[in-house]
Parts: C-alpha cells; sequence; structure tokens
C-alpha cells in the first residue's frame, strides 16, 4: 500500500512521519499526472501546491478550521488528503468538480472558481467565529499572486487590515502567474520581494552556527538580525506593503520545502491576528512538460499521455480560432481598434492580435470591471476598443457595462467566448447569463453566431458600432460546421423555408449556436405534416422589425437558446410581439434558473430539453394539434387560451421553458408569469 492510500482524511497524514512526507509529494504527482492524463483538467496549478496542501493540513485541523481556495482549481490535492482519491470521473457528470465543493466534502466551504473573493469570504468567516466566541478554529485564504490583481482583493485587505486581532492567515501562493506570467505593480513588488530569500538564508545559516557559539552566539545573532533588517529597508525600502497595512508577514518561503511551510504557518495559527505566509511556488512542478509549458504551464489541460506529454487527440479548429484569425486581420485594417484582456490573453484568442500588435494590447490581469471602465475611456479618447473575456466573467462587470459603456454610448465591443452551457466547469463557468444582463442595457447591441463565418462577419459589424456597446458571444469547443442560409432579410438569416404553398405553420427561432438545434427541429415538425420556418436572428439585440413580421404572418413562434429561460431572447421577442400588438402564440426554449451540475455540454443541454426531441416533445405535449398555416391569415392571432396555452408538464423548469404570449392574455401578463398557465 502507497502512503497515498494510507490518507482518507488529514488525521491519516499527521501520523505520517516526516522524513516520509517527500515520498508523498511524489506518489500525489505521480497520481495527479496519470489521473488527469485520463481526464483533463487543471494540472499544473496542483503540481504546484502539493508541499503546500500537505502542510496545511498538518498544521490546522480541517473541517474544524477553514480553508478558503482561491482559485478553486488548485484544490485537487486539498481533496486527495480529505480522502477523495476517485478522479476516474473528474470534471464529468457524478465524478468530482474541478473545483471545492460543497456536496462532495465538509472540508470544502467555497466554490470560488471566480478568482479574487476569497479574502473577503475568509473574513467574513473569521469574522462569524469570533462574534460567536468559537476562539478555537481558524481560518485560511489559499490565493495565487494572480487572483492578488483582481480589486477585490484589495478592499478586503483594506478591511482586514484594520482588524488587529483577527485570527487569519493568508497564504500567498505566488507561482507568478494565473494563466500566464502575472502582471502589473504588484507583480514587480513580489518579484523584489522574492529576491529577500537570499537574505533569509544568510540569516538562517548565520543563527545555526552563531547559536552554536557558546556565550557570545546569541547576542552575535541578534546583532546579524538587526543588521540584515536594515539592508532591507536600504536595498528595498518598498516589501513592507503588507506589514504597512498591519499585516504581518511571513517569508518568502520555498514553498517545495514542506517543513518550512509548516513551521510558517504554524507560527502564522499562533499568532492569533491578520498574518500572509508568502510560499515562492512552481507551477507545472515536477513533471517536465507542464513545468516547460511556456504557455501556461498545463493551466488546464485535456487527455494526455503520461509518457510522452502529447495529446492523444489534436482538437480541430474552435470558435475561439475564427475570432482570433478575424482580429489580426482587423488589427491591419483599422489602427484605432485595440484589445484588453483580464490576465486571458491565450485562452480568449488575443495572443496572435498581441505578437502582431504589441502596443495595442492591454493586459489588466483579474479585474474586469477596471478593463470594461478602461476601455470606455479609450473609446472616448477615439479608439474602438474589444473587450475579450468568458462570458460567464461578465457578470462581474456588469455596472461597469451600464454605468460606463452604455449610459455614456462608448464604442466598445465585448467578446464572450465559452458562451451558453460550457459543461466540466461546472456551475459558475457556464455563460448563461450574458445575454439576460444584456437585454436590460439601453442601446446595447448583442449578436450570437451560429458558425465560424458568423463570428467573422459579425465581429466586423461590431467594431463600426462607434455610439453604444456591442456584444459577440459563442461557444466552447469545436467551431460549428457552416450552416448558409436561403437568403437574408434585413439584419436576420433565413434559414430554411417551407417548399410551396402560403403561409407557415412554425416560426423557429434560432440564437447562435443554437441555429442547428432549431433546424433539427424544423426536421422533426416537418415530418409531422407542419409547415417551418426557420431564422438565424444573427444581432439577437434589438429585436429586428422583420422578425415581428415573420412572426405576425406564423401560427406558432418558437424561440431556442443557451441562455436563461428568463429574461433572455424569447423573452425580448415577445415584449417586441406585444409593443406591435402581434399576439402569435410564443414559446421559449431555453436554460432553467438553476445551477447546472457539471457535466459534458451535451448531457447538460439533454438534461434541461434543449435538443430537438426534447422541444417537439414539449411542444406536442402542449397541444397535441399545431395550428395550420391556413387557419392563419397575415396580422391573425391565436384566439383565446389557444395554441399558446401549456399543461403541467411542459411547463416545468427542468424544460427550461417559458411562454412568451398567449393568446389575448400576451399583452396582460408579464413573460414570467406564462409559466404558470394552464
Amino acid at each position: 500500500m502507497t502512503l497515498l492510500e494510507t490518507i482518507s482524511g488529514p488525521d491519516d497524514l499527521k501520523r505520517i512521519p516526516a522524513e516520509e512526507l517527500d515520498a508523498l509529494a511524489a506518489e500525489i504527482r505521480q497520481f495527479l499526472v496519470e489521473s488527469v492524463s485520463k481526464t483533463g483538467g487543471h494540472l499544473g496549478p496542483n503540481l504546484g501546491v502539493v508541499e503546500l496542501s500537505i502542510a496545511m493540513h498538518r498544521v490546522f485541523d480541517s473541517p474544524k478550521d477553514t480553508f478558503v481556495f482561491d482559485t478553486g482549481h488548485q484544490s485537487y490535492v486539498h481533496k486527495l488528503l480529505t480522502g477523495r482519491h476517485d478522479f476516474s470521473k473528474l470534471k464529468k457528470s457524478g465524478g468530482l468538480s474541478g473545483y471545492p465543493s460543497r456536496e462532495e466534502s465538509e472540508h470544502d466551504v467555497v466554490e470560488n472558481s471566480h478568482a479574487s473573493t476569497s479574502l473577503s469570504w475568509a473574513e467574513g468567516i473569521a469574522k462569524a467565529r469570533r462574534l460567536k466566541g468559537e476562539s478555537d478554529r481558524h481560518t485560511v485564504a489559499v490565493i495565487g499572486d494572480g487572483a492578488l490583481t483582481g480589486g477585490m482583493a484589495w478592499e478586503a485587505l483594506n478591511n482586514i487590515s484594520t482588524d488587529a486581532d483577527l485570527p487569519l492567515v493568508i497564504v500567498l501562493n505566488d507561482n507568478e502567474r494565473s494563466y500566464a506570467p502575472t502582471i502589473g505593480g504588484m507583480a514587480h513588488h513580489l518579484a523584489t520581494m522574492r529576491t529577500m530569500h537570499t537574505y533569509d538564508q544568510v540569516l538562517d545559516w548565520g543563527k545555526n552556527r552563531l547559536q552554536a557559539t557558546p556565550k557570545v552566539g546569541t547576542k552575535m545573532y541578534e546583532a546579524l538580525h538587526g543588521v540584515k533588517r536594515g539592508l532591507k529597508d536600504i536595498v528595498y525600502p518598498d516589501t513592507g506593503v503588507f506589514e504597512s497595512l498591519g499585516i504581518k508577514y511571513l517569508g518568502p518561503i520555498d514553498g517545495h520545502d514542506e517543513a518550512a511551510v509548516e513551521a510558517a504557518l504554524r507560527r502564522a495559527r499562533d499568532y492569533g491576528r491578520p498574518t500572509l505566509v508568502h510560499v515562492i511556488t512552481q507551477k507545472g512542478r515536477g513533471y517536465e512538460p507542464a513545468f516547460s509549458d511556456e504557455a501556461d504551464q498545463w493551466h488546464g489541460i485535456g487527455k494526455f499521455n503520461p509518457e510522452t506529454g502529447l495529446p492523444f487527440e489534436v482538437s480541430g479548429r474552435i470558435w475561439t480560432d475564427e475570432f482570433s484569425d478575424e482580429m489580426v486581420a482587423l488589427g491591419a485594417e483599422r489602427d484605432d481598434i485595440v484589445a484588453i484582456t483580464a490576465a486571458m490573453l491565450i485562452p480568449v484568442g488575443l495572443d496572435g492580435f498581441a505578437k502582431k500588435y504589441p502596443e495595442r494590447v492591454f493586459d489588466v490581469g483579474i479585474a474586469e470591471q477596471h478593463a470594461v471602465t478602461m476601455a470606455s475611456g479609450l473609446s472616448y479618447g477615439g479608439l474602438h476598443p474589444v473587450v475579450a473575456v468568458y462570458a460567464t466573467f461578465l457578470n462581474r462587470a456588469f455596472d461597469q457595462l451600464l454605468m460606463d459603456t452604455a449610459l455614456h454610448r462608448q464604442g466598445v465591443t465585448f467578446v464572450l467566448d465559452r458562451a451558453g452551457v460550457t459543461g466540466s466547469d461546472g456551475a459558475s463557468h457556464n455563460g448563461m447569463w450574458d445575454m439576460s444582463i444584456c437585454s436590460i442595457v439601453p442601446g446595447l447591441h448583442l449578436a450570437a453566431p451560429r458558425d465560424g463565418a458568423q463570428v467573422r462577419e459579425l465581429l466586423r459589424e461590431a467594431v463600426d458600432i462607434d455610439d453604444a456597446p456591442s456584444v459577440i458571444r459563442f461557444p466552447k469547443g469545436d467551431v460549428a460546421d457552416p450552416l448558409v442560409a436561403e437568403r437574408r432579410l434585413g439584419r436576420l438569416d433565413v434559414m430554411r423555408e417551407p417548399d410551396g404553398g402560403d403561409g407557415v405553420d412554425v416560426l423557429v427561432v434560432g440564437v447562435g449556436s443554437m441555429v442547428s438545434t432549431a433546424l433539427g427541429v424544423a426536421d422533426l415538425l416537418t415530418e409531422q405534416g407542419r409547415r417551418v420556418e426557420v431564422v438565424d436572428p444573427r444581432w439577437a439585440y434589438p429585436v429586428a422589425d422583420e422578425l415581428v413580421d415573420l412572426a405576425r404572418a406564423a401560427g406558432r413562434v418558437v424561440v431556442i437558446e443557451d441562455n436563461l429561460v428568463e429574461a433572455g431572447v424569447g423573452s425580448a421577442v415577445a415584449r417586441r410581439l406585444r409593443e406591435a400588438g402581434v399576439r402569435t402564440p410564443l414559446d421559449t426554449f431555453g436554460i432553467p434558473k438553476e445551477f447546472l451540475v457539471h457535466a459534458s455540454r451535451g448531457e447538460v443541454l439533454a438534461t434541461v430539453g434543449l435538443t430537438a426531441a426534447d422541444i417537439v416533445d414539449a411542444l406536442g405535449r402542449d397541444d397535441a394539434a399545431l395550428p395550420r398555416a391556413a387557419a392563419y391569415d397575415r396580422g391573425a392571432h391565436a384566439p383565446d387560451g389557444g395554441a399558446g396555452t401549456r399543461n403541467g408538464d411542459a411547463g416545468t423548469l427542468a424544460a427550461g421553458r417559458d411562454a412568451g404570449a398567449t393568446g389575448d392574455l400576451g399583452d396582460a401578463m408579464p413573460v414570467a408569469a406564462h409559466a404558470d398557465i394552464d
């Protein structure tokens, strides 16, 4: 039995002799490489925190003591040390989450996959325990140096510094990186502090030698210590940023020296006041392919051969590639286009633009709020900024989008990667809120391309908008096959029209990547003898007049989107139809208002009813006899309680549906209320 196999919880770890911990660390690294090679996951960050995680669990008593990881993708070792050894379905349905998860273990408290929040969480937990008289419980926040670039972390530090008696330990895991090398003034400051490590090594050597000298050794060591502090103040006068805030500072410490980390954590624990332990680690430590990768040291990796480090599958062209290439092309044509990234240059596809036009790219660190307001300033200054972030991270900068960009009518383009269901990274990474958020921003334009060609075309249209924010959103993964429209009608594309005859039974509106699903719905309805038209609005906001005209002539409208069913595109279309006096029954199929568990994108879509078969089945349950075109002249609407009514089965949240307009009730009832109409 290996050492790792003997550990079912932190108490087992504490029983392992100190001299065997290096062997345990090696076993853990081997386990991580072998396991993640089969599933994919965040390998590099976890290889870097092996000794740190061991030391934390030997010094503190989880779950009595609380660990908050920032970000949570560095928690794999923590999972192992708390008894979770089955990584066979990591990030897959029914398997371990890629982040801490309360559903998995009492040792997990905060998922924390959105960075820079750990210090606020930890301060709140520590203060709550103090108020409850739980003085024997400790709170530990583990924050990466990349997460320390976020403004929220400094808001927390500002408050923590005023509470001199708060028993809070902050572990600064300094590996000089987030996805890529950490940027900004704090990165430079930490780099300066790392050089202090040589002074500490000299002091340790002097302490051991001098204290072995009878009588005068201790006094000589104290003198050396005073000289050392004086030299620090002269050579590095600005190294006390944390202590100047009133936070005790320990370090920097070699994060791969378990004994040194353990000793520092014990000191920090016993101080009983806010204490920061600065630990220097190496991302990808112990596995050469990860350690030597210049891009991101295998921050997140797919399946690979553990012997060679080579991927088992060569990924195809992804949606991000289309954006990346078109940005480079636009950069050559327009010198006013600049790009902004929040510490994710490569993941969002701006690396090509940065290589070509390095002076026109701004990496602001993990600071989405600053990125958006800065972009507004760049726009006011005569440039056209393109802010590229994951869709889930636009949530963090909503106020800035609304009050800095939209209110001031600044021409800023937002490119949202990983929109809709992303799946394996879990609830916090699904980009399922962006269209709902954007729907309430006055003047905003939002486009959802259905394929790679549309990414390029719509990006060009977006950067031509100079008096309002524009948004382009597309999903994660391989880019969709080209879907060629039959014709263009104003701003929207007609993807399919019924053959011969007059009238349309069902108008299916597919938004972005859901156009292919809309075509699948059309196939199934056509087999049932329905006359079906499929359109891609391209620009979902504002709703086009042409879409209103098509809806007026149809017997029923169905909107399909991979966004919240509430306050999304379907709701916007329903509102627009009501304003135009169109009473055509409307159904929206989207994502229910709940946090989705991690699984593949396909599994999640099937679970919430966003497949062609599920949608057609739900429509059939709603009304066994879908309206025929012959019964609907242009401008007519469904009779009261007609095709728009729905039964209890079809109206469940699991199906993610919302009726936008139902007979004559459409004008009187808010969209969300229609979910309850029988």
